[in-house]
């Protein structure tokens, strides 16, 4: 049987307009009252004494469990780069549950991960959101497959002009993954002709590559593209016209130069990670005034770490920095919890505090926004999994 808990004494953040000042939510693995009273008996009653409770924050776009922390080669997992063009691969498939990093990003009352392949290919595979407390990634999930990664630019022209390969140029990058989404289209019509005909259409072989696109051909799974600077940027919005495909831009440090566009075209923005050095030529516009100016044209913008390059604890830091340049805190708090949610399309389940969604429930001690603050209980699935009551 549940057992339902309460917190009570709480001022409660909903990030979706609601909030409540000295309210209360019940829940068990659900989230099933917020509000005011609950008069309903309960097993656990939790004071939070004031202090802020929120949902479990998300960070869109990482690695965690793909790079496998102090490990080496060994849990170097994000990057198949033996091909140019692996959408079959699976992040579940790669993810290590017992990184250290997953109990770091739950002290910082992170719950949910969206971790995948890296950028070394054009066509990399297949994220998944997934929690950050379990033993076997399976009982993790939130949603798997949930996008598709494509990298355009500097990494996969670098990686593969230091194996003598395809491809060398950004015309390279973009044309084979063209060719590949057209193959998968082809593949698709095959398949829907003998469904429709199978006496008169043979069923084309399988190909667990173009297979792996049929979901996103027909816009049931997104894309997300690694595009940092601006022609990379036109080019993945280019690409998205040419198939009617769903993407969102991930990374997009040079958002700034071409925000009339993504304006336009009402492209959601996964940004990051900003706070490190501009190590490579894509990464010379970096800078935290882009998130203020790209929120502010109404785009729906999410931060995250890219973790490892920020390591996934720092993710509340670079909310509370993006909120330091400009960017308004309720904006950085949304873009670490329901922008995260809608930018990966599992805002039904997480993101926010709203009955019926998952009980992914924190505890903070101020905005996880503000500088300094500290997560003090974070809740998965109602269950508690981390404590800090020093």
């Amino acid at each position: 049987m549940k057992k339902m808990k309460l917190i009570k004494n709480a001022h409660i953040i909903t990030c979706v307009g609601k909030e409540y000042e000295n309210g209360v939510i019940a829940f068990d693995d659900k989230i099933r009252f917020i509000g005011k009273t609950y008069n309903k008996p309960v097993n656990e009653t939790i004071d939070a004494n004031g202090q802020y409770v929120l949902p479990g924050l998300i960070d869109a776009h990482c690695h965690v469990g793909l790079f496998t922390d102090a490990t080496g080669f060994e849990g170097a997992d994000a990057n198949e780069d033996s091909d140019p063009i692996t959408p079959h691969l699976r992040a579940i498939d790669g993810i290590y549950p017992q990184d250290r990093a997953f109990s770091d990003a739950l002290s910082a009352g992170i719950t949910t991960v969206v971790t995948g392949p890296g950028s070394a290919n054009a066509m990399g595979g297949q994220f998944a959101a997934i929690k950050t407390s379990g033993i076997c990634v399976d009982d993790m999930i939130v949603k798997a497959p949930c996008a598709i990664k494509l990298a355009l630019g500097e990494n996969p022209k670098t990686v593969y002009n230091e194996k003598d390969e395809a491809p060398v140029t950004r015309m390279g990058t973009v044309a084979l993954i063209r060719e590949t989404l057209y193959k998968a289209k082809n593949y698709m019509s095959a398949i829907e002709k003998h469904n429709n005909d199978p006496d008169g259409c043979d069923m084309p072989d399988y190909d667990i590559k173009l297979d792996a696109l049929l979901p996103v051909l027909r816009r049931e799974l997104p894309v997300k593209v690694h595009a940092h600077r601006a022609d990379d940027i036109c080019s993945a919005i280019r690409l998205s016209k040419e198939f009617d495909i769903d993407i969102t831009i991930e990374h997009c440090s040079d958002g700034d130069a071409v925000s009339d566009i993504l304006e336009r075209e009402r492209v959601s923005v996964n940004l990051g990670p900003t706070l490190t050095d501009r190590s490579k030529p894509e990464l010379k516009n970096l800078s935290f005034s882009t998130y203020k100016n790209l929120s502010d044209r109404g785009l729906s913008v999410a931060i995250i770490t890219d973790h490892p390059e920020i390591t996934i604890e720092n993710l509340p830091l670079c909310a509370a920095l993006a909120a330091a340049n400009g960017m308004s805190r309720t904006d950085a708090l949304y873009a670490i919890t329901i922008n995260a949610a809608k930018n990966c399309r599992i805002d039904e389940r997480v993101g926010s505090l709203e009955t019926g969604k998952d009980a992914d429930i924190i505890i903070y001690d101020k905005l996880p926004s503000e500088f300094g603050a500290k997560c003090v209980r974070a809740f998965i699935d109602g269950k508690e999994c981390y404590t800090n009551l020093t």
